[in-house]
């Protein structure tokens, strides 16, 4: 069968499908950075005025509670989850939930490079959740809320009481803007803008609750804090890094990026808008994969399929005999003929993933590109299995 696949005759107007940085937002150009505030301080006026913007309209989009902090930091989304790790664990056991590549990194951080003692490592292989019911509310908890190497998210945060005395630390990078996020139940939430709204890189967006504020205000940790992790001051948090004034120096052309793509995003019905249009962007790829003889979920349970980093594992017996590395080549060669022929460009599997593929579908990407590029992957894989 095959053999008998027809090279498509339509292509993906737009073939970026990368899942970081991801697809800029439909119809942008670099005129959308025109207003952007080169050659002055960003501690200037109208600097300030321009990231207190990008923060009070994140909070809006994302319907922040009342009281929680927004701060825009240093070193993207892993910049925001160590500045978190690094200022909040300690006092308490910690909770670690791991079931891919990026939450296997904020294991180690806690367990070897801040050695806190006293931890419990829940972990789950790609394409699965560990137990989120072991959480003890006493402890504090990590984890991230869509993994994006695995195509995994977390259906809900029921597992997490309200009457919990630890904190809560979510790595929402893949999750923010197309998922709804539980507030109440999170202490802090990390992501970077280059995910789902598709911004440029190197800046982080950190977000807490009172209850985080109060333990930065109360607990010291004791080992020796970088400048750029600080967020406080003489025991208070310093809330001009949450009010525009940044830590170290932001790139106020990304700032204007962001704010670019804020502005789409409220334009397209604000978050629930950008939630459907992820969704939409999944059940394109879930109905060609009900009918595929060779592709498949690696989260098969669509309960925790997610819908921004959705992998694709192969299914065809044939590739199921193969060995591991020989899997990883053929999986390779499909991303590779794809990118050749310009239709679908940084689409293979994460590297410490099993073989597979990895298709961004947020909402800056249109369905109708998911669209065109799905005869394109039976294309490919029917090239690669014949050759």
């Amino acid at each position: 069968m095959t053999e008998e696949v027809v090279r498509p005759a339509v292509r993906p107007a737009r073939p970026f499908f990368s899942s970081g940085p991801c697809a800029k937002r439909p119809g942008w150009t670099h005129e959308a950075l025109k207003g952007a505030l080169v050659g002055r301080s960003h501690r200037s006026k109208p600097g300030k005025a321009k990231l207190s913007d990008a923060i009070n309209r994140t909070k809006k989009l994302l319907s922040l509670p009342e009281g929680y902090r927004c701060g825009i930091v240093p070193a993207s989304d892993t910049g925001a989850v160590e500045m978190a790790l690094w200022s909040l664990l300690g006092p308490r056991p910690v909770d670690l939930f791991a079931w891919e590549s990026f939450s296997e990194d904020w294991v180690t951080d806690t367990v070897k490079e801040l050695k806190i003692k006293d931890t419990r490592v829940f972990k789950a292989g790609y394409g699965q959740l560990p137990d989120m019911t072991q959480y003890n509310p006493a402890h504090d908890a990590v984890f991230v809320w869509n993994g994006t190497t695995s195509g995994v998210k977390l259906p809900d945060g029921d597992w997490i009481p309200d009457n919990r005395e630890g904190l809560t630390i979510c790595d929402a990078t893949s999750a923010a803007f197309a998922m709804d996020l539980p507030w109440d139940r999170l202490d802090v939430v990390t992501f970077s803008w280059q995910k789902v709204l598709g911004g440029e890189a190197a800046h982080g967006v950190l977000m807490l609750s009172p209850r985080a504020v109060a333990r930065l205000e109360s607990y010291t940790p004791p080992w020796p804090m970088p400048k750029i992790f600080r967020m406080t001051k003489g025991g208070k948090i310093v809330e001009g890094i949450f009010e525009g004034e940044t830590i170290n120096t932001p790139s106020m052309v990304a700032v204007e990026d962001y704010l670019d793509a804020l502005t789409w995003a409220e334009g397209v019905g604000g978050l629930k808008g950008l939630i459907q249009r992820s969704n939409a962007n999944l059940k394109v790829l879930e109905d060609w994969a009900a009918k595929s003889d060779w592709a498949g979920f690696l989260a098969e349970d669509k309960a925790i399929r997610s819908n921004t980093s959705v992998c694709i594992k192969v299914t065809d017996p044939w590739f199921e005999s193969l060995s591991d590395d020989a899997k990883a080549d053929t999986a390779k060669k499909i991303a590779t003929l794809l990118d050749k022929e310009g239709v679908a460009l940084d689409i293979a599997g994460y590297r410490a993933a099993p073989a597979g593929l990895r298709i961004w579908c947020g909402a800056t990407v249109d369905k109708e590109d998911i669209a065109a590029l799905t005869p394109w992957l039976d294309w490919a894989w029917a090239q690669v299995k014949k050759a």
